[in-house]
């Protein structure tokens, strides 16, 4: 690239925070290296212009900015330059060799604690002769994509070698891509007799002149039949009225306006004021869920983009923020499954669907979607503020509910910033299968204020339901790792409704109590 030494990298400038302008997601699953915390890795008689400081938790919003400033957004370079733009003085073969040290430590106490279970586990897959992953192989954690490299143990359990892309330990998981659908496979049981009354209770709701929305969103808290969860979602949103006669003709409405946006605003993604907007959500679009297919298809990642510039451009005092994408996933999968008859829609081609269906499926997605950000857009307005206060009611509310967790986080230096500030900020769907997400939304939908005020207590009786695994890690970095890698991927409908039925349970006694976050 010309002018290098005139022209810094983007992540490099000193760029004021202004509203409307990128917001960095705060909290990452790979946060940059940090000096401060690394301190004794620094080599004996190095300089450095630094003074010697203790390791302490971040004492401000600001401070923990200044560090994971640059978590998400990696551009173009490569991870040795970011490393040692990191470290700066510090010498990267000391560095990489006392890291790998910390994560093979790590990993071998978590394999001796799991040695029984994964004896118990050779006779099956040794009798399992198909060619794919076994859902109880080792897959290695890596930062990156590009990184890329899955390692299988074999039957015996032998361990391979470290890698140094390996930023997390290996864990049991199952196969890559999680299925979207709710376990429905060719193996899966018929449709059980209260399954098909839910499902002739809500069609007959639907089909009344005035839907009543009370009694569908208390049909709803307990799940949605997916073959009328499109329709249910749009009500539950708000995005169509109960007035069945009117339904149609606001469809066609809403649909038309969305793509006179399109015409107005999407030409301007390459003017000046805009240019940057649109390129931090072309890079973002290809990391939302890389793994399924469905949303690695040119055609879909176009329609996001779509989504995302118009949204930001209607919305200035946010402006586009990195997690947004994230949350358009839900609404198109759902409205996809309104026109695809294959349970297997994350493989499914989208190319081949109408146009004017990939249209329909793109404006219902938009509305949606900003429905949902229209009660919680401060937690993307300037410095985050809605985002900030969840997290420290979150504190506040562990800490009543159990202390023993509480104070082992506060002893192992963690703050809840570094840890749920993704889960305020993604709704949990970094920690969750999107099929588990779908579920989640279900709920959330049916809840007053779900998305801004349930989904407190659902994360609260989410760190809670890992007691046991938090209380056995005995340092900062196993908490850590434990904490931005939970081991849901097996989850379904079954672990949610465990998970929102202590969430009500927690909000039940606590949201009415006048000293609820105070200790």
């Amino acid at each position: 690239m010309s002018n290098d030494g005139e022209k810094k990298q983007f992540w490099k400038r000193n760029t004021s925070k202004v509203p409307g302008s990128i917001q960095h997601v705060y909290g990452a699953q790979h946060p940059p290296f940090d000096p401060l915390l690394h301190s004794s890795l620094i080599k004996p008689g190095s300089k450095s212009q630094t003074t010697q400081v203790k390791p302490k938790k971040a004492i401000s919003f600001q401070e923990f900015q200044s560090i994971t400033s640059d978590a998400w957004d990696t551009g173009d370079d490569d991870d040795d330059k970011l490393l040692a733009m990191a470290t700066q003085s510090l010498n990267t073969k000391v560095v990489m060799e006392a890291a790998n040290k910390v994560i093979e430590n790590h990993s071998r106490l978590q394999e001796q604690k799991s040695q029984d279970e994964k004896i118990s586990d050779v006779p099956h897959i040794l009798e399992t002769k198909e060619t794919c992953l076994h859902p109880h192989s080792e897959v290695k954690m890596v930062k990156s994509l590009s990184e890329a490299h899955i390692t299988v143990t074999d039957a015996a359990g032998e361990k391979p070698t470290l890698q140094r892309q390996q930023s997390l330990p290996s864990r049991p998981i199952i196969p890559l891509v999680a299925r979207i659908t709710d376990q429905n496979t060719s193996e899966s049981p018929a449709m059980t007799e209260r399954e098909a009354f839910r499902l002739d209770k809500f069609k007959q709701l639907l089909a009344g002149p005035n839907s009543d929305l009370d009694e569908i969103r208390k049909l709803s808290w307990s799940g949605i039949p997916k073959q009328v969860r499109p329709i249910t979602w749009k009500l539950l949103s708000g995005y169509l009225p109960a007035n069945v006669d009117r339904r149609e003709s606001t469809l066609q409405r809403k649909r038309q306006e969305y793509f006179g946006f399109i015409e107005q605003y999407y030409n301007s993604r390459n003017d000046e004021d805009h240019k940057e907007t649109y390129r931090q959500i072309h890079i973002d679009i290809p990391r939302t869920n890389p793994l399924i297919p469905l949303f690695q298809q040119a055609s879909v990642q176009e329609i996001f983009e779509r989504i995302l510039f118009i949204w930001s451009i209607r919305h200035p005092a946010s402006g586009y923020v990195q997690g947004i994408n994230d949350l358009v996933t839900p609404f198109f999968v759902v409205f996809a499954f309104e026109y695809i008859e294959e349970e297997e829609v994350e493989n499914f081609d989208v190319s081949s669907l109408p146009e004017e269906v990939l249209r329909n499926i793109e404006a219902d997605s938009f509305w949606c979607m900003s429905k949902l950000l229209d009660g919680i857009q401060d937690s993307y307005t300037f410095a985050q503020p809605g985002i900030q206060k969840k997290v420290k009611m979150l504190e506040e509310l562990v800490s009543r509910i159990d202390e023993q967790v509480h104070n082992h986080l506060q002893q192992c230096d963690v703050s809840y910033l570094q840890f749920s500030f993704r889960w305020m900020n993604n709704l949990l769907m970094r920690e969750l299968p999107l099929r588990c997400t779908i579920r989640l939304w279900d709920t959330y939908q049916s809840e007053p204020e779900g998305f801004s005020q349930f989904h407190l207590y659902v994360c609260a009786a989410f760190l809670l339901s890992w007691k046991k695994d938090i209380l056995e890690e005995k340092d900062f970095q196993g908490l850590m790792i434990l904490l931005q890698n939970l081991p849901t991927m097996h989850w379904g409908n079954e672990e949610i409704g465990v998970l929102l039925a202590e969430a009500y349970r927690l909000k039940y006694a606590f949201a009415d109590a006048p000293n609820h976050y105070k200790r």
